[in-house]
């Protein structure tokens, strides 16, 4: 693979502005980059489209990294589709698949041998960019609620389908992104979450102001009753379930994206649908908690209250504040507590005869069996496939001895496993839609790392078996990509992935890093790495990418980082403090310039995650770090690919933008440093086809610059 030379970059608008920000004078010479309408900024962004085509023509890609065999070899890997575990409702069951060949997945229902498709974007929008957002059945099995949003930007639309004629029965229903949908016995009304109208709101609000709202089937959404939600944080975001039985209606809302969740709970047996009652079961406590009313009608409530890894608590859901709660499982000290369910008879026997609890211990899954009432640890285990993570523990609604779950590991597509409390035996339910042809003989590996202020760090390692000694250590160094995101409390977890397994078996090395801020070893993991302490995150990554050089796995000029999103502000951050440490860089609609971020898409959400920029201390800690401003005029910077997304509503590319013009502008390195722009697109769900497009030239450039020997002309 040869790389062309790129020695000029277009002319960017630039200015010289400083800005005196609480004591900070701050420079920010490409704010006129920001305002995408602008003649001069869409000028750039064309003249950044034609040099990106320009590398890509000179970009002589041959072997595993051609582009038809690297399409060929992506689509293979992703051939195994996926397939979720059910929601059952009475015999009809319902989920979501995608085979191999499929760009979006679709709703399947299905009852006794037969089944069909349900829903099915493509068949929406032929074009492929309509995304189903989200879906959730009735209680009784015979409708469906469900959202899709156009070309990327997640504003989703709301509509009723009804299951056994497939018509249309209620929607559109706009201004409903982020919208959970709990459905009232019978199917005649559902609570939900919209935004307020836009006429109604300051022109830079009308993403936020949620509330909760009740909706009757055939009435018009201007009827709706507002419920909840009037006088909380505007930026609020909203969670709404209604116990099986009806009697129950559960809300919870958190200021944006803060790790703390208020909990009410109002009784609907002794209060109007349209006027709730709401009674506190935690609010105003530095805490994340979930409540739900189980078959049994006990309140069961998971907490990091006084458990930063997470405990469950009991209570009568009459009583349901904290004083009032039993801790049924106590915090384990080293694995965080994910998600219980518990088995009874069925039907009519509502008394618990197993409950199940789901840990992540070091991002690894198990799942344990206790008692329903003591919460004393039984001597059966669940068995998993092997050492690899779950997602979710569903339950029939109207109970039983069954309990299904999805697995996978960095070998093993996503399956759908059953556990049968009568056998205490755990078997696939449900495999992949398709095949995957050829796996590579691959070796995934955990790794400790010790970071700059001594923490231990956890990081996975995949390497082609017939690269590793009898002990796992790597024979020579290899071209390596480093992973990671560490934010917002999400945990990377081992999981089957197309991009890897193509990376690994072409002889190169796939680190995924498993860094403070995010949710791998619990609450307090999180806030490690969040406001004032963000650059533990970043020192986390480092240590990674210091160790594998130190242990022979690769050098610092076949080492790539990777990131999105807030794994591109990681990487952003990566390449602006230790460029010696990367060849290349891939950065995916990444958050960039954090003295501004908060102003634009859902910035403003997140002030509790980084800082807010209006306070003089944590604009302080924000300039610390924030890769637009550590731009050093003669760096050698490594190679940079950034991808952003026209249709993104989260992260505005107008930070891919910035930070590309002041590279561009600083580098003394012939490295290149590139934007591909996508259109049609957003932050979230793609079309199979777009996927594999954008992984493709993905690997291609950090192949390239990392010269991998499986992409060798």
């Amino acid at each position: 693979m040869t790389a062309p030379a790129l020695r000029t970059y277009p002319s960017a608008p630039r200015r010289d502005l400083v800005e005196d920000l609480h004591g900070h004078l701050v420079a920010d010479p490409f704010r006129d980059l920001e305002d995408a309408s602008s003649e001069p900024t869409e000028a750039w962004s064309a003249a950044q489209d034609d040099l990106y085509a320009q590398y890509r023509e000179q970009l002589h890609a041959t072997g595993a990294f051609a582009t038809d065999v690297l399409t060929d070899r992506l689509r293979s890997l992703l051939g195994a589709g996926f397939v979720s575990p059910p929601a059952w409702r009475g015999e009809r069951r319902f989920f979501s698949r995608r085979s191999g060949d499929q760009e979006h997945a679709v709703v399947v229902v299905a009852e006794g041998g037969t089944e069909r498709v349900l829903l099915d974007p493509i068949v929406l929008d032929p074009a492929g960019t309509t995304t189903l957002d989200s879906w959730q059945p009735s209680k009784e099995g015979h409708l469906v609620a469900y959202q899709v949003s156009s070309g990327g930007t997640e504003e989703s639309v709301l509509h009723v389908l009804d299951v056994a004629t497939g018509e249309l029965v209620d929607g559109p229903i706009d201004r409903a992104r982020y919208s959970p949908v709990a459905w009232l016995p019978g199917g005649d009304a559902f609570y939900y979450v919209r935004r307020l109208p836009p006429e109604t709101l300051p022109e830079d609000e009308t993403q936020y102001h949620r509330r909760v709202w009740l909706h009757r089937l055939g009435t018009p959404a201007t009827e709706d009753v507002e419920v909840f939600g009037a006088g909380l944080d505007h930026t609020s975001y909203y969670g709404v379930s209604v116990s099986r039985d009806g009697r129950w209606l559960i809300v919870s809302a958190s200021a944006g994206t803060a790790p703390r969740t208020d909990v009410w709970i109002a009784d609907l047996a002794a209060s109007p649908a349209e006027a709730p009652w709401f009674v506190e079961v935690a609010v105003g406590l530095d805490a994340q908690t979930g409540a739900w009313v189980a078959r049994d009608g006990r309140l069961y409530v998971h907490t990091d209250l006084d458990a930063p890894r997470g405990r469950l608590a009991v209570t009568d859901p009459t009583e349901p504040g904290v004083e009032h709660w039993t801790t049924l499982l106590a915090q384990d000290p080293t694995a965080v507590l994910e998600d219980v369910a518990f088995i009874d008879g069925g039907g009519d026997d509502t008394t618990p005869t197993q409950l199940l609890a789901s840990w992540r211990r070091h991002a690894v899954s198990e799942v344990s069996v206790h008692d329903p009432r003591t919460g004393e640890r039984r001597p059966q285990t669940v068995t998993l496939p092997g050492l690899g993570s779950i997602s979710g523990l569903a339950t029939r609604p109207d109970g039983g001895p069954e309990v299904w779950f999805s697995y996978t590991d960095h070998t093993t597509p996503t399956s759908v496993q059953r556990y049968d409390a009568r056998t205490g035996l755990t078997t696939q339910w449900a495999a992949p839609p398709g095949l995957v042809a050829d796996l590579p003989d691959v070796r995934a590996q955990q790794i400790e790392v010790t970071s700059a202020d001594g923490t231990t760090v956890r990081a996975f390692v995949v390497a082609r078996t017939d690269a590793l000694d009898a002990d796992g250590r790597p024979l020579a160094p290899a071209p390596t990509i480093l992973y990671g995101y560490g934010g917002f409390q999400i945990s990377l977890d081992p999981a089957f992935s197309a991009t890897t397994l193509a990376w690994v078996e072409a002889g190169g090395v796939y680190v995924v890093a498993n860094l403070r801020g995010g949710g791998e070893e619990g609450e307090d993991w999180h806030r490690a790495g969040m406001r004032a302490h963000k650059q533990n995150v970043f020192e986390d990554f480092h240590a990674v990418g210091e160790h594998l050089v130190a242990q022979g796995w690769t050098t610092p000029d076949r080492l790539a980082c990777w990131g999105g999103s807030n794994g591109g502000l990681l990487v952003g951050a990566a390449l602006t403090q230790r460029p010696d440490l990367f060849a290349a860089v891939v950065c995916s609609a990444p958050l960039l310039d954090m003295v501004r971020y908060q102003r634009f898409g859902l910035g403003v959400t997140w002030t509790e995650e980084y800082g807010d920029a209006d306070d003089p201390t944590e604009l302080g800690w924000l300039l610390g770090y924030s890769p637009y401003h550590r731009v050093v005029d003669g760096t050698a910077y490594p190679a940079t690919l950034f991808t952003v997304f026209e249709g993104d509503t989260r992260v505005d590319p107008l930070h891919a933008r910035k930070l590309a013009a002041a590279l561009q502008a600083a580098t003394s390195s012939d490295r290149p440093v590139l934007v591909r722009r996508e259109r049609g697109v957003g932050h979230g769900g793609r079309a199979l086809s777009r996927t594999i497009g954008l992984i493709v030239e993905q690997l291609q450039f950090v192949a390239e610059r990392t010269g991998l020997a499986g992409s060798a002309a």
